[in-house]
């Protein structure tokens, strides 16, 4: 495998910081730690600058190629927050941290975006600048949408942006990538039922929130199977129901339903969000009761750009020896602010036989370490290659 010469010597040395990561997270916004070892390193590789606090905790460094232009600026990212949820890896570098956990391997994306700054720190072997982006709170914050709004796209002249993310059950090292959307958009909806509570005897004098509750989930199943174009993929999932009672002889006065959607497309987000109010309305009404809709939108479809797609591609199969396609998935991924600002591309790197994201016997896979940052340090050489 490819894999550039230098990163493989650093490949201990890359390891070593991600375990350090790993054994120390923090959750959304709260990256103290983690964003002052990351501009400590910035400095330490002799980054031509180095700005912390955009985005509230993110820090960016820019690093000038042979030539210092401003006519090429590549954008690479990595996320470093953590997800609060207990570890029980068993691992000797195991959380310190009770009820958080790198979950997810964002301590590997953040060692793998230093490993590749540091590489083209001392190289300097592209025309043009580097920009390396690390984020906070990519698990619910929106860190990325904090960094574009805080201007940090037209701060640093970024033109395109890569990001990768490691996945559980795809071959060791291996690559693949999709062009337009690859995963979803994830928006979420808290409804408000109101009925007229009373005793479970009498229900003839109620307006019966739990049963208006069980008609309005089966009916928000219809959106997608009887409203939504079938070669089209969207899940609209309830995920929690409360009442105002929990006791056997009681008609709640109010019950809330929580749940989910999600999309790859803006015409079809749009279309759900839209049938989710009237849907809940005609249901409410039918029972002689009110409701009130809340809808969220999260972060939206992540799509890449044809011809990133095909960049990004390219590097894979110099770095790995090849570079799969990647399905359409339903899990959402805040890269997507960054790609709606510029254009680029995410690629994912299989992880091998490890447990899945989110659980809590999961680790990242150190093995690919070199492998990740060759391809994003390849991406910053073939982008912008040295005269």
């Amino acid at each position: 495998m490819p894999i550039k010469n230098r990163l493989a010597e650093m490949h201990a040395e890359i390891t070593a910081w991600r375990r350090d990561i790993h054994e120390n997270p923090e959750i959304l916004y709260d990256t103290h730690r983690t964003s002052a070892l990351v501009a400590e390193r910035l400095k330490e590789f002799g980054c031509d600058e180095i700005v912390t606090g955009i985005g509230r905790t993110g820090v960016v460094g820019v690093i000038k190629g042979k030539t210092d232009t401003k006519s090429a600026v590549i954008g690479l990212r990595a996320d470093m927050d953590a997800l609060p949820m207990q570890e029980q890896t068993g691992l000797d570098y195991a959380s310190k941290t009770d009820g958080a956990m790198h979950a997810c391997g964002h301590d590997g994306h953040t060692a793998m975006v230093l490993g590749a700054a540091k590489y083209l720190a001392e190289t300097r072997n592209f025309d043009g600048t580097a920009v390396v982006i690390f984020q906070p709170a990519e698990e619910g914050g929106n860190g990325a949408e904090a960094m574009v709004k805080d201007g940090m796209m037209d701060r640093f002249g970024i033109q395109e942006v890569y990001g990768m993310h490691n996945v559980p059950g795809l071959p060791t090292g291996q690559f693949a990538i999709r062009s337009g959307p690859m995963l979803a958009a994830a928006d979420t909806f808290d409804i408000a039922l109101e009925g007229h509570g009373g005793h479970a005897a009498k229900p003839q004098e109620t307006v019966d929130t739990t049963v208006m509750a069980s008609q309005l989930i089966v009916a928000l199943q219809t959106i997608v199977s009887r409203n939504t174009d079938p070669v089209l993929q969207a899940v609209v999932s309830v995920t929690s129901v409360e009442t105002s009672s929990n006791a056997f002889n009681v008609i709640p006065q109010a019950a809330r339903i929580k749940g989910t959607v999600r999309t790859h497309s803006n015409d079809m987000r749009a279309l759900i969000e839209q049938r989710v109010h009237e849907v809940t309305q005609g249901i409410a009404t039918s029972f002689g009761g009110k409701a009130e809709v809340t809808y969220e939108h999260g972060v939206p479809v992540t799509s890449n750009a044809e011809a990133n797609t095909e960049y990004a591609a390219e590097a894979a199969r110099i770095v790995g020896g090849s570079c799969g396609e990647a399905p359409m998935v339903m899990g959402g991924e805040d890269f997507s602010f960054m790609l709606e600002a510029r254009p680029g591309a995410f690629i994912i790197l299989g992880n091998g036989d490890s447990a899945g994201l989110h659980h809590p016997e999961y680790n990242f896979n150190d093995e690919i370490i070199p492998i990740g940052c060759s391809w994003f340090a390849e991406m910053v050489e073939r982008r912008m290659p040295a005269a």
